[in-house]
């Protein structure tokens, strides 16, 4: 989980190159707001400034996931599957909004440099 929550703390701060670091260099990403997916080498910074355009076009500012309690992790060799609750806090236009109960799924794989996140699922609710 310590590379699940770098990446989410990493968000929280707005510290796109730690969050980065927490996945592999190429990941598969699928979320709520468009494009939907992203793939490949670089997918993570990809994804965080399509996050941060979209927040921008929208009116979205001062976003904030919270981890709940894991659900599920299951480890096979180099690979693991992570199952875990979470909230999303912004504000929109100004007015605040909380998102309860969404599913944060991650697959990552352990290599030379430790866990990284190879896929992530965000499950809106």
């Amino acid at each position: 989980m310590a590379t699940v929550r770098q990446f989410v703390n990493s968000f929280n701060r707005g510290d796109k190159k730690t969050a980065a670091t927490a996945c592999a260099d190429k990941t598969y990403i699928i979320d709520e707001f468009p494009p939907h997916e992203w793939h490949g080498a670089g997918a993570c910074l990809e994804w965080m400034n399509a996050y941060d355009a979209n927040a921008r076009k929208t009116g979205v500012t001062n976003g904030k996931v919270t981890l709940g309690p894991v659900r599920h992790i299951d480890i096979t060799g180099g690979r693991a599957y992570v199952v875990v609750p979470a909230n999303y806090f912004y504000r929109l236009k100004g007015k605040p909004v909380r998102e309860i109960g969404s599913m944060f799924n991650v697959v990552l794989q352990k290599g030379a440099t430790g866990w990284r996140i190879v896929a992530w699922c965000w499950t809106k609710r």
